[in-house]
């Protein structure tokens, strides 16, 4: 699987400098349901197996609501945002 960048904790986060947020992926609890992709096409898109590839780049503030459905949505709570 993609990701932007891989921390010890096994998540894969983009962080923002401007707010502070950060969208974090687990993906070893991620199943690829591609929820969060639908929800929040403009910063996530998916792989060739289904699972998420988060945008190396902070969300942008008109998507930080979208980006907080697509994490309450996430049908394996794979999803979270950290900071403001």
């Amino acid at each position: 699987m993609a990701t932007s960048a891989v921390n010890n904790s096994n998540s894969t986060s983009v962080n923002d400098p401007t707010t502070g947020t950060r969208l974090l992926l687990d993906p070893t609890v991620c199943r690829g349901h591609g929820v969060c992709a639908e929800l929040l096409a403009e910063h996530i898109s998916l792989d060739e197996w289904g699972y998420p590839i988060i945008a190396d780049r902070p969300v942008p503030p008109d998507l930080l609501r979208d980006a907080r459905r697509a994490v309450t949505d996430c049908p394996a709570l794979a999803l979270r945002l950290e900071g403001r």
